[in-house]
């Protein structure tokens, strides 16, 4: 890694916005795998709304009447009954993410994936394939944050109750396997091999050490190479004890199930897991020092990424840089970033911006990919785009844009058993109001053009980015002037 001054760079900040949290909120990964035949066929069954059908006009949407608990051992329990098809959607979210690792990056990951490698008389096949039999889908992942475990299921009591044994057997009481933990290990090896030609990813890496130093976001959710080898099996057994108790885990259940029926799936869940209560929140992380970093790597694009903290999940300007970063560079097609770089001047084959809030204050990022000679000249551009947005905040035809296409994408958000279950276990995991989803709506609607600069200006700064660049170095050509045809075209699909 070196340093690189570029004193014609010398606007060292931009900002705005915000990606993970718009209409999408929350969970970018729903353990949305295809069902089982059984679960296909279910739900063919039934009547779909489809994109003729709407001729135009926004999908519907449903108002969840989300129902709360907490079990005897102290689990948190968020339920949606939704009986248009005979199945359910349970998700586990344990506060039992990276975050968690203390000096041991990529214990949380390593615990989570062995989840379903071993139970008492059942190896990784024997479980797979009792799941796949029962016509239920297994699905686990750790992250910054948490970590998840789901199960979906036939809702009848023949299908529905050995699958929810098996699925208590598989998160409460896992064996860890000792010749699937090596396995497991080594394609975790693998993977940091393969990361040394993936520039982005070396990119993100040294981006997140830059913008977190010591805290706990800073590692990878996989951990390192130096630290997977050591990690032993008692450390794993140690951490599932402590990580995944019953107090430290919210059930969110959505489809064909009474209240009553509801409770007992929640009880049986949480009477099986480990005894324990909630662990500790994470601290909030010291702001760093802006910086700027690159990385040689030999290609013939430049990954551009550029951070700074951003916001937590509950914070209550939350809609407001949602709705500003959807206009700046969250949107796809039609925001001030992808319109500069790419649509007038064929810098990129895309440039995105997002939040990504999470338990402490998670990161405000921008990225792209350019032409290498271009690429000075391109972070110029990227760093004015903020600054003068920053400046002036949105137009009133940019806001009212964004509001009418959050209003036709918002039904979306809880179009299938998959998705709602998704936002509950948000709701329940950060501590959210239970009406969340309809007070983000009515805010988001309600937000002025002062509101949006207001609020991106509180939370972000032209003065404290971190940039880190991975590419090569090469003489740098100035930029072509905008236009309706430019004549750079992007470099088609980026590299890596």
């Amino acid at each position: 890694m070196s340093e690189r001054k570029k004193p014609r760079l010398a606007l060292l900040g931009l900002i705005a916005a915000m990606l993970i949290g718009s209409a999408a909120f929350y969970f970018a990964k729903t353990d949305d795998s295809i069902a089982s035949e059984a679960l296909d066929k279910a739900k063919a069954s039934q009547k779909l709304q489809s994109l003729t059908e709407l001729n135009g006009k926004a999908p519907s949407h449903r108002k969840l009447d989300v129902q709360s608990w907490n079990t005897a051992e102290g689990a948190k329990v968020l339920f949606v009954e939704a009986r248009e098809l005979p199945m359910f959607d349970m998700r586990l979210i344990f506060a039992a993410g990276s975050s968690q690792d203390g000096d041991v990056p990529g214990l949380a990951t390593l615990t989570n994936a062995m989840l379903n490698e071993g139970v008492a008389g059942k190896d990784v096949s024997a479980i797979a394939q009792g799941f796949e039999g029962l016509g239920a889908d297994f699905g686990n992942g750790a992250y910054k944050d948490m970590a998840v475990a789901s199960l979906r299921s036939l809702s009848a009591a023949d299908k529905r109750e050995p699958a929810l044994k098996l699925f208590a057997e598989v998160v409460g009481k896992p064996t860890f396997p000792a010749d699937s933990f090596t396995r497991i290990k080594n394609q975790l090896l693998a993977g940091f091999e393969y990361q040394k030609q993936n520039p982005g990813k070396l990119a993100s890496v040294e981006l997140m050490n830059r913008l977190y130093g010591d805290h706990p976001y800073a590692h990878s959710s996989d951990g390192t190479a130096s630290t997977i080898p050591g990690i032993t099996l008692e450390q794993l057994r140690a951490f599932h004890q402590k990580a995944y108790a019953a107090g430290n885990v919210v059930i969110a259940l959505v489809g064909d199930l009474s209240r009553s029926e509801a409770e007992a799936i929640a009880a049986q869940v949480s009477a099986a897991l480990p005894k324990g209560s909630a662990l500790p929140k994470i601290a909030q992380p010291a702001e760093p020092k802006a910086s700027i970093g690159h990385i040689e790597f030999p290609s013939k694009q430049t990954n551009l990424m550029l951070a700074q903290l951003g916001i937590d999940r509950d914070d209550p300007d939350y809609a407001a840089l949602s709705m500003g970063n959807q206009i700046l560079g969250g949107g796809g097609f039609g925001t001030r970033l992808m319109s500069e770089v790419r649509e007038k001047r064929g810098l990129s084959y895309g440039v995105y911006s997002g939040f990504t809030p999470m338990q402490a204050r998670g990161p405000f990022m921008i990225n792209l990919q350019t032409r290498a000679e271009m690429s000075e000249g391109t972070l110029k551009l990227v760093q004015d785009v903020l600054a003068d947005y920053l400046k002036t905040g949105p137009t009133e035809k940019e806001l009212d844009d964004a509001k009418r296409e959050l209003s036709g994408s918002f039904p979306l958000s809880t179009a299938s058993n998959a998705d709602i279950v998704g936002q509950l276990g948000a709701i329940g995991f950060y501590n959210l109001p239970l009406s969340h989803l309809e007070d983000f709506m009515q805010q988001s609607q309600n937000l002025t053009v002062e509101q949006v600069r207001a609020a991106l200006n509180k939370h972000l700064s032209t003065d404290k980015m971190v940039i880190v660049s991975a590419g090569p170095t090469v003489p740098q050509k100035p930029l072509p002037a905008p236009t309706d045809k430019p004549a750079e075209q992007p470099l088609g699909v980026p590299e890596h």
